[in-house]
């Protein structure tokens, strides 16, 4: 808590600075890679304070997630033979790094739209796309798609409840990812049954 109200007063700041864009880009870039806070606790304020720059603002933060998702895949792609020793042993059993190499090759466009949208580190999809050499288009396309339904789904809320967003969005917060996360589940029964 203490963490997202100081986010909040250094957004208010942030809100009428010329570096506004670039600086969602690199927060959602930073927030995508490294850094484990909720974008959200800047973007739904700034979305209100910007309502004239919303969807522009949600375009960025995708833009800043999807750059960090590559650097992710690149590090998954070209770094993982060196590291990835320590971390199967850090975070994942061989036999659980087996399953999700396995879930990857069979159904990795649905895995990366799913942990996009879950509150599950974005950062194990990037890792996982890139150490298992999935598909580079179709891991940037699932990325775009999640990372999309998350910040534009957020400025859908803003532009109908205005100041009302952030109050709505902490309350239905976890019915929507329920929701959102049941419809690509169904989405991606229903792709594995064509």
């Amino acid at each position: 808590m203490v963490i997202q109200h100081k986010l909040k007063q250094k957004t208010r700041q942030f809100i009428k600075s010329k570096h506004m864009l670039s600086g969602i880009t690199i927060a959602s870039f930073l927030e995508s890679t490294i850094v484990p806070i909720p974008l959200e606790a800047i973007l739904v304020p700034l979305m209100q304070a910007r309502r004239e720059k919303l969807w522009l603002i949600a375009l960025m933060a995708t833009v800043g997630c999807i750059l960090g998702a590559l650097l992710g895949y690149a590090l998954g792609y070209y770094l993982f033979e060196t590291v990835g020793n320590w971390v199967i042993n850090n975070f994942f059993s061989a036999e659980q790094f087996e399953n999700v190499k396995q879930k990857m090759h069979e159904q990795g466009f649905w895995f990366v739209i799913t942990l996009g949208i879950v509150p599950i580190p974005f950062q194990i999809a990037m890792l996982a796309a890139g150490a298992t050499k999935y598909s580079l288009t179709l891991f940037l396309i699932a990325s775009a798609i999640s990372r999309s339904i998350r910040y534009f789904g957020l400025a859908i809320v803003v532009y109908y409840a205005g100041n009302q967003a952030e109050r709505i969005i902490s309350q239905h917060k976890t019915k929507t990812i329920i929701g959102l996360t049941i419809i690509v589940l169904g989405a991606w029964a229903l792709s594995l049954m064509a």
